[in-house]
């Protein structure tokens, strides 16, 4: 993981600031604390993605993916240290859509939960609206309302039922659909 090549466009993602954090571009130096946090089973079961129990190298798989030039989605460290919080509360995400939309996606460190990190990270990435979308999708399991709080919260309108695999619960989860038009 030393000798991977940060791209210029991750170099160039956008570091945005909120009241007691920072959103920041990933960094190799993440993946122990990625691997720490997705290795609790009930973040990895609140995910379409991370397996449980985490392979080795996923963190890093991960990381790698988040800095390539070629990658379609751009993912931010929830970085507290600057308050004296810990380096890395958790990660939110935006994945590139066709017709100038965007998914946000999120999760937080179990350890971390109902302290309000998530919906201010969701808040302060929607407000940036770095990809510039016209429109962002969101969902949460529905076995999770606190994630769809988060979503609520930041001006998410629910759309429907869904379903999504997880990675984790090796199955088909039904979810909840949320999408924000932007401004």
């Amino acid at each position: 993981m030393d000798d991977l090549k940060i791209s210029d466009s991750a170099l160039n993602q956008p570091v945005i600031a909120t009241e007691r954090f920072i959103l920041r571009p990933l960094r190799p130096s993440d993946a122990g604390m990625i691997a720490h946090y997705t290795s609790d089973k009930r973040v990895a079961e609140g995910t379409r993605a991370i397996p449980h129990p985490l392979p080795p190298g996923a963190s890093e798989a991960f990381v790698a993916r988040a800095l390539s030039p070629d990658r379609t989605e751009d993912v931010w460290a929830i970085d507290g240290s600057a308050n004296k919080l810990a380096e890395l509360l958790g990660v939110v995400s935006l994945t590139r859509m066709e017709g100038d939309q965007s998914e946000l996606g999120f999760w937080i460190g179990a350890g971390f939960w109902n302290t309000g990190f998530a919906t201010e990270a969701v808040d302060a990435l929607v407000r940036a609206n770095p990809h510039k979308a016209r429109t962002l999708f969101a969902e949460a399991f529905q076995d999770n309302p606190g994630s769809a709080r988060v979503l609520t919260n930041c001006g998410f309108v629910y759309l429907g039922d869904a379903e999504s695999w997880s990675v984790a619960r090796n199955a088909r989860v039904p979810t909840w659909t949320y999408l924000r038009k932007m401004d």
